[in-house]
């Protein structure tokens, strides 16, 4: 990861492609497992795409779509944005085809993961997605636990959502999860990509170091904006007043259990779960 050190934070734009107007994948990372797409479809769009050696969850963050995958056919009533609410979501599995499309046109999270086993393609109804509320006072925030660990099973991929509201603070204290310590810590990659309720809004993501020239990242994000995280404290997640803020988390490791077991950071834990 040495040589992406400078690249861990991905302004908005810097890897559009085509359909995709942000484009991570293991390669830009640097890493092994993660990755993340966003795909913008105009009214009556279309996209098809192979899956290839990764499972691949396609979330809408704008609108809704059809989804044909293997020989099953899914619609995703979606949602107006980010900050509507929960969604319903399909699970793509590695080496399929898939074809989506919009007839309203929106915009589409593909938070991916490379894997080794072939699950069926599925519906995720958004009735079924876990919604908690974590910490209390200034480190409120909504957790949609969508693709957690325990909520939707994947093979490696595990995905959430959190909104803060303006002048939180999330991802608080300081969490890591980058070594193997059984029962304590599982090894994930992951990526924070922002998007934000207002306009003009803005908020700051805090990645420091846990090891010896790791990874570290004081960031302004906006809507758009993807942090990445290989390693290292990440937290705080910090929306400024009046910008109520949505973070997608996604994440993948090489570890055999797919699990999220977290350390917090000793000086910033006591009282802040």
């Amino acid at each position: 990861m040495d040589e992406h050190k400078d690249e861990l934070f991905v302004r908005a734009g810097t890897t559009s492609r085509e359909a995709y107007a942000l484009d991570i994948g293991p390669e830009r990372a640097g890493w092994g497992y993660s990755g993340l797409r966003v795909l913008e479809l105009a009214p009556g769009g279309t996209h098809a795409f192979a899956t290839g050696g990764s499972e691949w969850i396609l979330l809408p963050l704008q609108g809704g779509c059809t989804v044909h995958v293997e020989d099953r056919t899914m619609e995703l009533l979606g949602r107006e944005s980010v900050f509507a609410g929960v969604t319903d979501f399909a699970y793509l599995p590695r080496d399929a085809h898939a074809q989506i499309a919009s007839g309203a046109g929106g915009r589409f999270a593909l938070a991916g993961a490379r894997c080794e086993r072939r699950l069926p393609a599925r519906h995720g109804p958004a009735p079924e997605v876990p919604v908690e509320r974590r910490g209390s006072g200034v480190s409120a925030r909504e957790v949609r636990n969508f693709a957690a660990a325990d909520a939707f099973d994947c093979d490696r991929l595990i995905a959430v959502e959190v909104i803060t509201p303006g002048g939180n603070w999330s991802s608080y204290p300081p969490h890591k999860h980058d070594e193997h310590v059984p029962g304590q810590e599982s090894e994930l990659e992951e990526i924070y990509y922002f998007e934000f309720a207002t306009e003009r809004g803005f908020g700051y993501q805090r990645v420091s170091p846990s090891r010896p020239g790791g990874a570290e990242v004081l960031a302004e994000v906006r809507t758009g904006d993807a942090v990445l995280v290989p390693d290292g404290w990440h937290g705080p997640s910090i929306a400024a007043p009046g910008h109520p803020m949505y973070y997608l988390n996604v994440m993948a490791g090489p570890g055999e259990e797919r699990v999220w077991q977290i350390r917090f950071h000793p000086d910033h834990a006591e009282g802040y779960r």
